[in-house]
């Protein structure tokens, strides 16, 4: 599933190319995909010769802000969920449809993004003008705080971690703890802080705790200069891989070498989820 930098490279990927673009029109090539509304028509009507302000991302949430240029009027939100294989692609009108293609948003110059999503779990939202977007696109509303956020502290997180008798990792991975952090970020911040992840949250010291918080924010920031993960099928909106897997610490690596100690990495399972760190390098 695509996590916090997948979505970042995304969001500032739309929004090199997509500003100020009019949607000219739209096609629905499976309804489920559309969340909100439920008539197509209705989306149509409601998004046509509209104009792309600027995309923002809320977690693993994009959210692109709508209006009518050049009166500025509102014209709503268009969120998008990637969920597990969703990809939002920028290209040609003439370029060949993929057979997963689920959602095409139109444009001038022949120009159109595509949302594509092998496994059918991505969703998206048309939000009304003077609507929150948080009132339809539900999820947005159980969301924490954006690890780069002023509010994420080391006081922020040692208070969302405080009397919670779990496993690290899973707490990590609870959108309600910190928005946007998945799978691999979690153990790679894990590991850069010497972190078991099967440490319960609440025999964690404060200067784990610390360190934690430093490590999540340089994971993500690393991941996003890298252009993201590509584990399975992650693409930006010009259809480029993501890099970061190439130099991750140690998700996706059991069996091989630990770059800093040489210890071979392990693989467990944790509430169903899959763990991978250094005996050595975590404790």
């Amino acid at each position: 599933m695509p996590e916090l930098p997948e979505v970042e490279t995304v969001r500032r990927g739309l929004n090199q190319l997509t500003l100020n673009q009019e949607i000219t029109g739209v096609q629905v090539l499976l309804h489920r995909t559309l969340a909100h509304p439920f008539s197509v028509e209705e989306l149509f009507i409601g998004i046509k010769e509209s104009f792309i302000v600027t995309w923002h991302r809320r977690g693993k949430y994009l959210l692109a802000e709508l209006s009518f240029s050049p009166s500025a009027l509102s014209a709503g939100w268009l969120g998008v969920h990637l969920r597990m294989t969703g990809q939002l692609l920028w290209l040609h009108r003439d370029e060949p449809l993929h057979k997963h293609t689920r959602v095409r948003f139109f444009f001038g110059d022949e120009r159109e993004l595509r949302f594509v999503d092998q496994r059918t779990f991505g969703q998206i939202w048309w939000v009304p003008p003077g609507v929150a977007p948080e009132s339809i696109i539900t999820g947005l509303g159980k969301l924490a705080v954006d690890p780069f956020s002023p509010e994420f502290t080391v006081e922020y997180l040692a208070l969302k971690l405080r009397n919670r008798r779990r496993a690290i990792k899973t707490a990590l991975l609870d959108q309600s703890v910190v928005a946007g952090l998945g799978n691999i970020y979690a153990d790679e911040a894990l590991f850069l802080s010497g972190v078991l992840p099967e440490t319960l949250c609440t025999n964690l010291q404060p200067e784990q705790i610390e360190r934690l918080h430093s490590c999540i924010i340089q994971v993500l920031k690393a991941s996003i200069e890298a252009g993201g993960t590509t584990f399975s099928n992650f693409l930006n909106v010009k259809g480029v891989n993501g890099n970061y897997g190439g130099v991750a610490w140690v998700y996706n690596r059991a069996g091989e070498p630990c770059r800093v100690c040489g210890t071979p990495i392990q693989r467990i399972r944790i509430a169903g989820r899959s763990s991978h760190y250094c005996v050595q390098c975590q404790r």
